[in-house]
Parts: structure tokens; sequence; C-alpha cells
């Protein structure tokens, strides 16, 4: 398995497929890395020699916010908004859903243990 910025990404997928296994990086930006390193999305990332992983963790460490830090970031975002007490973070807090999903219905995995309404005739 290549590894590649401390991931191991899968050697038998595409390498557009297998570089989407890093956090932070989809299709589109795994398109857009073997694009401008020059090498064909379509060969598989067993295939790599150790001069064009060494390229592709240069450029994802220089340009692109990956992984560890990526996962610091939002983690930060989310403590600023719990911290200046907006509506978001008290949501955040609360463990209720963030974007104005319902909650009469649904949001049960974000609101808790599912809990039986009980005495209800109908």
């Amino acid at each position: 398995m290549p590894r590649v910025i401390g991931i191991d990404i899968p050697d038998n997928k595409r390498l557009e497929v297998s570089l989407t296994y890093i956090f932070g990086i989809g299709r589109r930006l795994s398109n857009q890395v073997i694009e401008k390193l020059g090498l064909d999305k379509n060969i598989r990332a067993r295939e790599l020699n150790e001069d064009q992983i060494a390229r592709l963790n240069a450029l994802l460490t220089s340009e692109y916010i990956v992984e560890g830090d990526l996962r610091r970031q939002i983690q930060n975002n989310i403590k600023r908004l719990i911290g200046i007490h907006c509506y978001r973070g008290m949501r955040h807090r609360l463990g209720l859903p963030v974007r104005g999903q319902r909650t009469r219905t649904n949001a049960r995995t974000r609101k808790g243990k599912r809990k039986t309404v009980a005495n209800k005739k109908i």
C-alpha cells in the first residue's frame, strides 16, 4: 500500500479514487492534484513509484489543508461557535441538528436513544 502523508491508500483502486481516502480530498480535488502532477488518473495506486509519491506528498502538504490540520481546523471552528454562544454553537453543544433540519421526527441519532411514547391511543 502506498503511504501518502501518513495514510495508507488502497493499492488496487485507480489513483483518482484511492486519493479520496485521504480526509479532505474528494473526487474533484483528487483530479486537480493528478492534473497538476501530470499523472494518469487511470493507473493503479500500486504502480506509483517513490518519486511520484514524494511529489504527491510535497504538493498536498504545501498547497492543501488535509487530514490532521483540517480536522483540527474544523474542531476549532466548532469550539469558537460554542464559545461565542451563537445559535449554531448551542445546537452543537446540545447535539441537535445544526443546519435547520427538523427534530420532531428523524434526527434520532443526534438527539439520543429512541424513546417510546407511552399511553398513546390510536
